[in-house]
């Protein structure tokens, strides 16, 4: 079934640009419908308090917002995102431009508001996600030096770029052994608000963060 958000979205992944170093990632434009980015980020989930900020973001577990069934169950946009996510013509246009295979993938999606304070040491995802996926929902120009940090492979793992955040904006690459990523501590002037699409292999573990 076609919908506003599929096509968008389909649209975005067949128009995104294709960048090699230090691996292989994707920037996209545009990438949801504008009304669902703003409903996504008017979600009635308050950003974390006493978050603790070692790096990690398996720190805060407890309150990490998925798009779980239940969750979708309540915010017709959490199913709406889903759908088009689980669609078999969106999971082979994501196999054809990225040559991942998704084929026992399952889909998990998570909402974060990130505050001063948050920063992510340079890491590698684990091996059973398949695929990330980032999109920006805040449209404040305080925080455009809030985008996903790119490191190259060295021990030292140096800054190489930083993908851009805006609205609307997305960031893809399928994790591997050199995807180094992060977020360098700096300010974050506001509230950095993205969703991160994963699918996972068979073998994954928190099945209650599943769509």
């Amino acid at each position: 079934m076609e919908t506003p958000t599929k096509t968008k979205l389909l649209t975005a992944l067949k128009t995104s640009t294709h960048v090699r170093e230090p691996f292989d990632y994707w920037l996209l434009e545009d990438v949801l419908p504008a009304r669902m980015c703003d409903t996504i980020a008017t979600l009635p989930f308050a950003p974390p308090t006493g978050a603790v900020f070692d790096g990690r973001r398996e720190a805060n577990n407890s309150t990490r917002v998925y798009f779980s069934p239940e969750n979708q169950a309540k915010f017709a946009v959490m199913q709406d995102l889903c759908d088009a996510f689980r669609a078999p013509e969106t999971k082979r246009t994501i196999e054809t431009l990225t040559g991942t295979d998704l084929s026992k993938g399952s889909l998990r999606i998570e909402y974060c508001q990130d505050v001063d304070g948050f920063w992510l040491e340079p890491h590698l995802d684990i091996s059973v996600k398949l695929f990330t996926m980032l999109v920006y929902l805040s449209d404040d120009p305080n925080l455009r030096d809030a985008g996903t940090d790119i490191y190259d492979a060295t021990p030292e793992h140096n800054l190489v770029t930083s993908a851009p955040y805006e609205r609307n904006k997305g960031l893809i690459f399928i994790p591997g052994k050199d995807t180094w990523h992060g977020f360098t501590k700096r300010p974050i002037k506001g509230l950095r608000k993205s969703i991160i699409i994963n699918y996972v292999a068979p073998e994954w573990r928190a099945r209650e963060e599943l769509a």
